[in-house]
């Protein structure tokens, strides 16, 4: 690993834990819990977010948790740890491969390292604050597009099936309507974000996301030297919000799109 940290040790241990079991459920037959048919829970979200809720508590007792399935946490919290135990459960569901643990420290409201790891494949990535972003042994750059017509966008659709599904088709039309590659959708925003991190996306964003869908993934895309915000151009707290990432290069021209239809 390039980067030692005693909190980045911590949050390996945790992914891999929650990654795991996730892994376990994903290679048998599950039962899918009581939410609406297009926001599958499964017994892997809560057994993974436990696991890992675990591991974090006896590592740093007096740290708060917030986590999306039973874990609240004040958001203000000196020490914090943002936890996504299974991101990507439709895919999860489904049997789709495409699934990752996320796992975020913010201390005094800025985030400081981060874990995203997808055990089905068990691509694993890792960032911490001034030390770069990495592909298991390898550092993250984005991509040198200057413009959207030399880029693949990525985008994602919240649960809502009425407006803000619309005005994210609005978006996406709009973007090709500047010759952009193509659109990318696979579902699961934390590797999204990541893809932002590589180079392979210019730009990803969603209109509304939960703040463990990207407290991880914020830190990947800066480190990695890219840039994420708002819809809005506005900074990016760990508030539910909208996220609008890219390569910086093409951050103005994506977001006079996603500005223009936002829902």
């Amino acid at each position: 690993m390039k980067i030692q940290n005693e909190f980045l040790e911590v949050a390996l241990q945790a992914a891999r834990t929650g990654g795991e079991i996730c892994r376990d459920f994903f290679e048998q037959e599950f039962v899918i819990e009581n939410k609406e048919t297009s926001n599958l829970v499964t017994r892997a979200d809560l057994e993974s977010e436990n696991a890992i809720v675990q591991v974090l508590s006896r590592a740093f007792p007096n740290h708060a948790i917030l986590a999306e399935e039973n874990q609240k946490a004040d958001l203000d919290s000196e020490h914090l740890w943002v936890v996504d135990p299974l991101d990507g459960t439709n895919n999860f569901a489904h049997r789709i491969p495409h699934f990752a643990v996320s796992i975020g420290y913010w201390r005094d409201g800025k985030p400081e390292c981060g874990v995203i790891y997808n055990p089905a494949k068990e691509d694993l990535y890792y960032a911490c604050r001034g030390q770069g972003a990495f592909e298991g042994e390898k550092r993250c750059r984005v991509s040198a597009e200057p413009t959207l017509a030399e880029s693949i966008i990525g985008c994602g659709f919240y649960y809502d099936r009425g407006e803000m599904m619309r005005a994210t088709l609005r978006a996406v039309e709009a973007c090709f309507e500047k010759n952009i590659h193509g659109i990318r959708r696979f579902g699961t925003a934390s590797l999204d974000l990541i893809q932002v991190a590589l180079g392979r996306y210019g730009g990803f964003f969603e209109y509304r996301l939960a703040p463990w869908d990207f407290a991880a993934g914020r830190l990947f895309v800066e480190e990695a030297g890219g840039r994420i915000s708002t819809c809005r151009g506005r900074e990016l707290s760990l508030e539910e919000s909208t996220v609008l990432a890219s390569n910086g290069r093409i951050h103005g021209e994506l977001l006079e799109i996603v500005q223009e239809f936002h829902p």
